[in-house]
């Protein structure tokens, strides 16, 4: 809630400017312990302010804000002002930027805000913010939006588990596949066999067991409830519109570790914000919003009737559906989910072309050691394969009959293949041949960084003064993540100077897509516009490529550097930023 400063109404009514703060507010925050309902389960959660409705703080460009968060926990909390540019002291992440909100406290943060558009908050202490804290931020602009439209709202997309954060991390720990749902079968090796013939099939299967994961690693954590403004697809978030007037959807991927793909069917998209910056407007079928990332799209329904606002987890594990209509009492059209994509050696490339391929020989003819440990033979149907002659030797199948079928003396051999993992400078936002590029709903207009440009320059363009590499590393089958191999809490901080820029060149050495936040500086993707490059908070790195990114260093003090995918977050793909100096 705000409380209007006193000053604001009295000076507006003496007709006085005030020099130092125009406007000035102060808003109110509760963290409590809530009961979260997603009409398929009910669990224990933290909300802000009683609710699961997600809180929308909305700002002014220019104000000056003063925000109360009393916690109602038993347990320390903090809030993390997502994308919002202040002083570091303000940044709320305990043991970088405070030491956090105990038990009973209220912790007051005062800052001003500098910029304008959508931007989002959460607890950044232990795993509050899967179990719920979340919440968004309206920023207006001081001269109005650069597109008016007739309505505004937040759509704001989350990935509601039955499990609590810390149970899920646990589970992960103990085994990374836990939450798999989408393990492949023997039925399946049959189905590629005879698609891509047998040797072709083996070799990718042993490919994939040389690398300990699996085509469908593509979501960490499967059979959650997504949720739009905290709302199922059964309980039905609605935007009201009158027919011919322009809907501004302000997207907010506030998930613990799903990438959602985001459509309206029947309607088209125009982007005209990505993370609070203007964008050139570029219309679209569809995008994909990584974890942490806030996209403002435009759509213009004429039709008296019922819209779907689709999101759709990028693994087709999920959906949610909202829906936008003349009146409240309306649903949506129901769609179907669109078939599991899965991973190829091309998203693989930059695993692949590093690593050690010693000890995996891929010419043996005896393939009685072929693992099959990742394939699950339950409820398995084989009507309508003829298994004769296949000896499938050395393969637990019991329970199955596999007719004799014969794998002795196949022919392994054959280099692997190599997908280098530098591609063109940022441009894509998937490997090249991805497995996880949409393709049924899609054949329209898909929305990728090259598609972004500034709609104005934030910073003039100048040469780099010095580039650092940022490896993103992991062992998906012990779960750990890392930066160039190291943990956090093994790692030195990455030292910054005060008024220089850094080109950061991202290498994802990993099988799964990283959403990398840079907290209090704005983050800079190289997609060859010089000074109308995007300018984003969180920079999505697919897997086995290489992004380029700069940063413009003008925020002095501590910062954390991290991905967004919770788990991987807390596994140690963390660092702490230190920028050295300051203004004169």
């Amino acid at each position: 809630m705000k409380h209007t400063n006193i000053l604001r109404p009295l000076a507006v009514m003496l007709g006085l400017a005030l020099s130092t703060a125009a406007q000035a507010g102060t808003y109110d925050i509760t963290v409590d312990k809530i009961r979260i309902d997603t009409g398929t389960f009910k669990k224990k959660g933290i909300g802000y302010n009683g609710s699961q409705t997600p809180t929308i703080l909305n700002f002014q460009e220019g104000e000056d804000v003063v925000i109360r968060v009393k916690n109602n926990l038993r347990e320390s909390t903090s809030i993390h002002w997502h994308g919002l540019i202040l002083p570091f002291q303000q940044d709320g992440v305990p043991g970088i930027s405070f030491s956090g909100i105990k038990p009973g406290e209220t912790f007051t943060y005062r800052f001003p805000i500098e910029q304008a558009g959508t931007y989002w908050f959460h607890s950044h202490s232990k795993f509050q913010e899967p179990d719920g804290a979340y919440g968004a931020i309206v920023i207006a602009p001081k001269g109005g939006e650069a597109v008016p439209t007739q309505r505004d709202y937040v759509v704001q997309l989350t990935d509601k588990h039955p499990h609590s954060g810390s149970r899920i991390f646990r589970n992960l720990k103990g085994s990374a596949d836990y939450y798999n749902r989408a393990q492949r079968t023997v039925q399946d090796l049959i189905e590629d066999a005879g698609a891509d013939g047998l040797k072709a099939a083996l070799q990718n299967r042993k490919m994939w067991g040389a690398m300990r994961m699996m085509p469908t690693d593509i979501e960490d954590v499967q059979g959650f409830t997504p949720l739009i403004n905290g709302e199922s697809t059964s309980q039905n978030w609605t935007g009201i519109f009158k027919p011919g007037e322009k809907v501004r959807l302000r997207l907010i991927n506030s998930s613990a570790t799903t990438y959602f793909d985001v459509r309206v069917p029947g309607l088209k998209m125009t982007v005209v914000q990505a993370d609070g910056n203007d964008v050139k407007p570029v219309r679209v079928d569809e995008l994909r919003i990584a974890v942490a990332e806030t996209y403002d799209v435009i759509v213009q329904p004429r039709e008296a009737k019922a819209y779907s606002i689709i999101g759709e987890s990028a693994g087709r594990t999920a959906m949610v559906r909202g829906t936008l209509a003349p009146s409240a009492n309306m649903v949506g059209p129901f769609y179907k989910m669109r078939p599991k994509p899965l991973l190829t050696m091309a998203d693989m490339g930059g695993m692949m072309s590093g690593m050690d391929h010693s000890g995996m020989d891929m010419s043996a003819s005896d393939n009685s050691e072929i693992d099959m440990s990742g394939f699950d033979m339950s409820g398995m149907d084989h009507s309508g394969h003829d298994m004769s002659g296949m000896d499938m030797s050395g393969m637990d199948h019991s329970g199955h009959d596999m007719g004799g079928m014969e794998m002795s003396g196949m022919d392994m051999g054959g280099d692997l293949p190599v997908v280098p993992a530098e591609g063109a400078a940022g441009a894509s936002f998937y490997a090249p041949g991805s497995g996880l590029i949409p393709t049924a709903a899609s054949s329209g207009k898909f929305l990728g960084y090259e598609d972004l440009a500034a709609r104005k320059p934030l910073y003039r363009d100048r040469p780099a003064t010095r580039e650092i590499e940022i490896r993103l590393t992991g062992n998906m089958e012990r779960y750990i993540w890392s930066i160039d191999g190291v943990k956090y809490e093994d790692a030195d901080p990455i030292r910054l100077k005060y008024g220089e820029r850094v080109r950061f060149k991202f290498v994802n050495e990993t099988m799964m897509a990283h959403p990398m936040h840079l907290h209090g500086m704005w983050t800079i993707i190289d997609t060859g516009k010089g000074a109308y490059d995007p300018v984003k908070h969180t920079v999505s790195v697919a897997p086995g490529t290489t992004l380029y990114t700069e940063t413009e260093v003008d925020a002095p003090g501590q910062w954390a550097f991290h991905c967004h995918l919770s788990y991987h977050m807390a596994g140690g793909m963390f660092r702490k930023v230190i920028v050295e100096g300051g203004p004169a």
